[in-house]
């Protein structure tokens, strides 16, 4: 797994990643995990960054560290992950969300899309999105005007996470509609499925920490590669 500029470092991914397995079910309560050399080569990584990964899943009280035993997994429901809102996963559950940005411009609001903010302007972002190496959607979100600017160069795979970094709020609740519609025009060749193909499709509106949403998203999703899950836990 490659660090790319801006990306999460490479224990957080791994971390984010193992995370997002415990949270598909793919490892159960109470699961040894694999001897650590084994899964460090399994991730690609060194046994150091799996051991600073592996220790902050243990702070977040999602797993638990038996000297001479091994670690085994904890659930946690309440353990903050930068990508606790990222409802799509591989069929198979998990896989760690990565975002490759398209295209990043201010604009007047178009008229089309829901009242969303407070300032007539808003940024669009354009990405294309993966879960680990597999393609699996296009994305489309605006952020309001009044929020702040978007600065290209700083930005990773976690959209959420540079608002808490860069911008100073953070998304608490949001809204989705699940449908389906048309892959826009605009959506690159690297996505498995053309323009105007009918597909899995996603409304949200996102709120921070005013009455008014601070964003408003769309994406569609190919659904042989890709699954909306919401858990009720």
């Amino acid at each position: 797994m490659p660090d790319a500029p801006a990306a999460l470092p490479m224990h957080q991914q791994i971390c984010e990643l193992l995370m997002r397995e415990i949270a598909s079910g793919r490892l159960v309560e109470g699961e040894r995990l694999p001897p650590e050399r084994d899964l460090a080569t399994r991730l690609g990584t060194s046994v150091r960054t799996l051991r600073k990964a592996l220790a902050e899943l243990s702070d977040k009280g999602m797993l638990e560290r038996v000297q001479g035993s091994g670690n085994y997994v904890r659930r946690n429901a309440q353990a903050e992950s930068v990508y606790s809102m990222f409802r799509l996963e591989l069929p198979e559950g998990g896989g760690l969300p990565r975002a490759q940005a398209l295209d990043i411009a201010r604009m007047d609001k178009p008229a089309a899309l829901p009242a969303f903010g407070t300032a007539a302007q808003a940024t669009r972002i354009r990405r294309l999105r993966r879960l680990n190496d597999t393609v699996i959607a296009v994305e489309e979100i605006w952020l309001d005007g009044a929020a702040g600017g978007i600065e290209p160069g700083k930005l990773g795979d976690s959209l959420y996470l540079y608002y808490k970094t860069h911008l100073g709020f953070w998304i608490t609740r949001a809204e989705d509609r699940v449908t389906i519609g048309e892959v826009p025009g605009w959506a690159p060749a690297a996505f498995t499925l053309p323009p105007g193909t009918v597909t899995g499709y996603i409304e949200r509106l996102s709120w921070a920490q005013g009455p008014a949403p601070v964003e408003f998203s769309r994406t569609w999703f190919d659904t042989a590669r890709a699954h909306y899950v919401q858990r009720l836990i």
